[in-house]
């Protein structure tokens, strides 16, 4: 069963005073479950790339805000930067959000890309190596934090030690989302850890990205279809989504994000769309 079939990623809603914004962010993640959207996403950024005086909510703060609005989507970064947090306390805000939500929870991580966000709050921002080096060993931290009781793990660049994290992730353990376009090594994590990818591209793009994954799950000893692949929208059309949404399903694609578009009014024709392509 795919992971995300139809999700909406809710950025910010106007640039006014952050109660009528969370309002507006509210209405939007009911009017996305009323419209049949399995999944709902935010950005994990500290200032909207759109420009710095814009608002941005923390990402698990607001995710467990919307928790306690929504009922059935699943809740998820789109996607939490490797540099942001210690892997242990991702961890233990991703068990806090499943808990909160009923067992809602995703954790969507990436290497991260925005380095002047990172220089403007005194976020370290290393070279793309070390990220993926990080984001390889965040990974396996959080695997292990989400599976047992209590962990320990030892690594170049990050370690705990008998590590409990309680309360437990509701269904056991958490689904993990890893979003990126890398081919070498992205995807190969995404093989080797991820229930689900996310990838961006044209159909023709996106198809090579789900070969790749397909030889790297080959490598890892993983069955492709244990991994939903999933394709980002982030500039939707109306005119032309439908189109694209069958060919992204044409192109292997189990499920799409789409951006929330500047008029809220819109999810309920977004939904509709993508159910034509992405039914059940």
């Amino acid at each position: 069963m795919a992971l995300i079939r139809r999700g909406i990623h809710l950025d910010t809603h106007g640039a006014d005073d952050g109660a009528a914004v969370f309002r507006r962010l509210a209405d939007a993640a009911r009017a996305a479950e009323d419209a049949g959207f399995d999944a709902i996403s935010v950005p994990d950024h500290v200032y909207d790339p759109g420009g710095p005086a814009f608002p941005m909510f923390e990402a698990y703060t607001v995710l467990g805000a919307l928790a306690a609005v929504t009922t059935s989507a699943t809740l998820l970064t789109l996607a939490s930067p490797v540099t942001f947090r210690s892997p242990g306390l991702l961890a233990k805000a991703v068990t806090t959000l499943d808990v909160i939500s009923g067992g809602r929870a995703v954790l969507s991580v990436g290497v991260g890309w925005d380095a002047d966000e990172h220089e403007a709050y005194g976020i370290e921002f290393p070279g793309a190596g070390e990220r993926f080096g990080r984001l390889e060993e965040e990974l396996g931290i959080c695997h292990a934090l989400f599976r047992d009781e209590q962990a320990t793990f030892g690594g170049r660049y990050y370690a705990v030690r008998d590590a409990w994290n309680s309360p437990r992730p509701v269904r056991g353990s958490i689904p993990v989302l890893v979003a990126g376009n890398g081919e070498k090594r992205t995807l190969a994590l995404a093989a080797r850890y991820g229930d689900a990818c996310n990838v961006y591209g044209d159909p023709a793009d996106v198809r090579r990205k789900f070969e790749v994954l397909g030889r790297h799950c080959e490598a890892a000893g993983r069955d492709p279809a244990e991994i939903t692949r999933t394709v980002a929208e982030f500039s939707p059309d109306l005119g032309t989504l439908a189109a694209s949404a069958r060919a992204m399903a044409a192109a292997g694609a189990d499920g799409m994000i789409v951006a929330c578009p500047d008029d809220p009014a819109r999810i309920a024709a977004i939904g509709q769309i993508l159910a034509e392509s992405f039914p059940g």
